[in-house]
C-alpha cells in the first residue's frame, strides 16, 4: 500500500485549538477532519473522563495510543488528544500518514485558557501534578514527533486556521 501522507495530524496541549482550529482548516482546505478524542469515546462508549476514571492514566493512554495507531484516513485534519504524544505506536503511525504539526502555545497562555476545568476536559494528569508539570513534561514530546511547528500564542482562531492551510499548502508543494 502507497504511504499517504497527505493527512495533517494536529498535536499540542489541550486548549492550544487543535479541534477548533482544525475542523475550520478542514473546511477551508476541502479535507476530512477526525477528531481523535471523539473517536476513542465512540469506541469505548464513555466520556475520556469516565476513562480516565475506571482505567487510570495508563489504562487511558492504552486505549488513545491503540485507537490512534488505528486510524487510515486520507486528505483529512486529524485533531488528537493532547497525550497522544506518551503512544509511540500511535505516533509512528500517525508520522506515517501525514505531516504532524505542533501547535505550540505558552503556558500561561494555555492556564489562560483551560482555567480550572483540566479535569472535566478528560486531561491526563497524574493526581498531585500541577499543570506546569504536565506542560513542561509534554513540550519536549511534542517538538520531538512535530514535522512542523506554529507558534499560536499570539494567534486567533482564524489566524491559527490560517497557519495551518498555509503549511498545507508549503507541504503540498513540497510533495509535487
Amino acid at each position: 500500500m502507497e504511504r499517504a501522507t497527505d493527512n495533517l495530524i494536529l498535536i499540542g496541549m489541550p486548549a492550544c485549538g487543535k479541534s477548533t482550529a482544525g475542523v475550520l482548516a478542514a473546511k477551508t482546505l476541502g479535507y476530512g477532519f477526525i477528531d481523535s478524542d471523539l473517536v476513542i469515546q465512540t469506541q469505548e462508549k464513555k466520556l475520556l473522563s469516565e476513562i480516565i476514571e475506571e482505567r487510570g492514566m495508563e489504562g487511558f493512554i492504552d486505549v488513545e495510543n491503540r485507537v490512534n495507531a488505528a486510524i487510515w484516513a486520507e486528505r483529512c485534519v486529524i485533531a488528537t488528544g493532547g497525550s497522544v504524544i506518551y503512544g509511540a505506536e500511535a505516533m509512528e503511525h500517525l508520522k506515517s500518514i501525514g505531516s504532524v504539526i505542533y501547535l505550540k502555545v505558552s503556558f500561561e497562555e494555555i492556564e489562560r485558557r483551560l482555567g480550572n476545568i483540566i479535569l472535566g476536559r478528560g486531561v491526563v494528569i497524574r493526581r498531585g501534578e500541577s499543570l506546569r508539570d504536565l506542560y513542561d513534561e509534554r513540550v519536549p514530546l511534542y517538538e520531538k514527533y512535530a514535522d512542523y511547528t506554529i507558534d499560536c500564542d499570539a494567534h486567533g482562531v482564524e489566524e491559527t486556521v490560517h497557519a495551518v492551510c498555509a503549511l498545507a499548502e508549503k507541504i503540498g508543494d513540497k510533495r509535487e
